[in-house]
């Protein structure tokens, strides 16, 4: 009887021992913690030059097979499932030189020789292949140029080390790219191919992380590690049961099965304890559990360099400038006046009113969320928030007030000045930049990611109406919205570096009778080139259904007049002689129920708690 009992008391230490779900590190073929990080340069930096070369290899078959072979396709679905694979660290190593891998088939305008480039990639070649159009000499010289850019990102990799560090953001980005690119059809606008591509990058994941930090995971915490691989095969689950781009449910993959995968991560990274997530040069919050939390991006990533970690005091002073009117020389208008915040931060007119009274020449954006751009001004023309706020100043019809004097009159009218500049940065200026610093400031809290999507989407709720969640997967998909306006943050910014915002020229007529082209020639102004006459910037959604009229001249009142305007094929779609068109289609085949989802999803995204906690 107590042999029996031994043996039972045996078994349920044993049962508490798994409970506990630990390994030893010697069972795993590592002798202490610290050999773990052998892992990165022995197997998991050998993987991604396997997979970049076997991209290479199976280039150098599509140029053997030509590009209207019956087996073109196939090869260059074998390119493409390469290069995905080793996309994760050759982008990171070198983000330049993986966008002429794999970014948009558009011409790129150089700055410095004012030279039109031709695109070169994978969005091109597919987009040969899959419109059997061009000639085969421009097809050998996309693959020559191809093949060039994938030996480049290979001596990225054979000389950089995976370091702990590289390989968690490296991932992290990769896992955004699977939310806001792949999961829209960016990367694969002719084929369509974008869903099963995810399948392709989770498979990925899967590999590369059993190569090297899965040991230490089991280690540590061997049910972390069970979850996150049934998390990823129930995702691929998900795919595989529907792949056509068209009817796939974005809304419910994002939710339930791709925001547990990034949860998992996360808790994967702080679980290894070999790198804190801590860097300065990342606009990712390492530790928020989706893409879609109020604090998952970092606000001094935008900010200019003297002018990151905003204290209390400089944005206080700046909301309290942001209101003044004696700002201006004529001492009549303030940035409140363009920028309501009950109207999400416009003036509701479809031109703003100068301080004269006349109209301006566009319409007032929202300042929600403005912080998340790398151009400002609606034909992008302005680098930073502080520039454009410079610009209002010194404009004529604005604020009409130099930037290197800085004007008494505030202060005396409003003694409460002194002390909240010295307080803020230690001295009364003379100048305006330091008002324009404060005031850049304040914009910088005008964050707006608490809306009816987000809280769903999140998994906080669950009060998403079936034409609300049509809405978001027709905006995500065969809407082609988020092809330009990315989620999470539906605006112009392109992931997964947030280095650039994107402008498009997309027809705009001069009125809603949609007879002419609006005569603005946007972003054309700068450099004079044919290519961007009538480019602007691509504002973001959130807050939309506040912020009516539309567009850059307020020309539509509603957002139905907004979609049937896209639905329509934008201005080449109106008749309008537009070349250098940036809209990925010729119309849309919406029907008038599919617009209605569409702005009900529009809906969700407002966020009116923003203006009761900055007024």
């Amino acid at each position: 009887m107590y042999k029996y009992s031994f043996m039972f008391f045996f078994v349920v230490l044993s049962i508490i021992g798994c409970g506990k779900q630990k390994t030893s590190l010697q069972d795993d073929g590592l002798s202490k913690l610290t050999d773990v990080q052998v892992e990165w340069g022995k197997k998991g930096k050998k993987y991604y030059l396997e997979q970049i070369d076997e991209a290479i290899k199976w280039s150098d078959t599509l140029e053997k097979v030509g590009f209207l072979s019956v087996e073109a396709k196939t090869v260059f679905s074998k390119v493409r499932e390469y290069y995905k694979k080793a996309e994760p660290f050759a982008a990171y190593l070198n983000p330049d030189i993986a966008k002429k891998a794999n970014g948009p088939a558009l011409p790129i305008y150089k700055d410095d020789s004012g030279k039109v480039v031709q695109p070169v990639g994978l969005q091109k070649i597919e987009e040969t292949i899959y419109g059997e159009e061009g000639s085969q000499d421009d097809f050998d010289r996309e693959l020559y140029i191809l093949k060039g850019v994938f030996k480049n990102l290979r001596n990225e990799i054979l000389e950089r080390k995976l370091t702990p560090e590289r390989f968690f953001i490296a991932t992290h980005q990769q896992l955004m790219r699977i939310t806001s690119l792949s999961t829209v059809g960016f990367d694969t606008p002719s084929s369509g191919e974008g869903i099963k591509e995810i399948v392709i990058s989770l498979n990925s994941l899967i590999e590369i992380y059993t190569l090297t930090i899965s040991k230490l995971t089991i280690h540590k915490n061997i049910t972390l590690d069970r979850e996150f691989r049934k998390t990823v095969g129930d995702a691929i689950g998900f795919i595989n049961n529907n792949t056509d781009f068209e009817s796939f449910d974005r809304y419910t993959f994002l939710r339930d099965y791709m925001n547990p995968i990034v949860r998992n991560w996360v808790d994967i990274r702080r679980e290894s304890n070999l790198w804190d997530g801590k860097t300065n040069a990342q606009i990712y919050n390492f530790d928020a559990p989706t893409f879609f939390e109020k604090d998952s991006f970092k606000v001094d990533y935008f900010l200019s360099i003297n002018n990151k970690s905003p204290s209390k005091e400089k944005i206080d002073l700046g909301r309290k400038l942001f209101f003044d009117k004696n700002l201006s020389g004529t001492g009549n208008v303030s940035c409140a006046t363009c920028h309501i915040p009950e109207k999400g931060y416009t003036d509701g007119l479809k031109l703003s009113i100068g301080n004269q009274g006349s109209r301006l020449k566009r319409n007032s954006p929202t300042l929600l969320n403005s912080l998340y751009q790398k151009n400002f001004f609606w034909d992008g023309r302005a680098g930073t928030i502080t520039a454009q706020i410079r610009s209002v100043f010194d404009n004529k019809d604005e604020f009409a007030t130099a930037i290197h004097r800085f004007s008494n009159k505030i202060i005396e009218k409003d003694s409460s000045y002194v002390d909240m500049f010295k307080k803020a940065y230690g001295e009364v200026p003379k100048s305006n930049r330091i008002t324009i610093k404060a005031i850049s400031t304040y914009l910088s809290t005008l964050q707006s990611f608490n809306s009816k999507f987000d809280k769903n989407i999140r998994g906080e709720e669950d009060t998403y109406t079936v034409s609300e969640k049509n809405g978001f997967n027709l905006f995500t998909g065969k809407a082609l919205c988020a092809t330009c306006h990315f989620i999470p943050l539906t605006n112009g910014t392109v992931p997964p570096f947030f280095a650039e915002t994107e402008k498009e020229v997309i027809g705009v007529p001069e009125t809603k009778a949609n007879k002419k082209w609006d005569d603005d020639l946007g972003f054309y102004w700068v450099f004079e080139s044919e290519l961007h006459r009538g480019m602007f910037k691509t504002p973001t959604i959130r807050n939309a259904a506040l912020t009516a009229p539309y567009m850059h001249n307020g020309v539509y009142d509603t957002l139905e007049e907004v979609m049937d305007f896209y639905n329509k094929g934008g201005g080449a779609g109106l008749g309008f002689d537009i070349p250098h068109q940036t809209l990925p289609f010729d119309n849309l085949n919406l029907t008038d129920q599919e617009i209605k989802d569409l702005v009900a999803f529009i809906e969700t995204l407002s966020d009116n708690a923003i203006e009761s906690e900055n007024y």
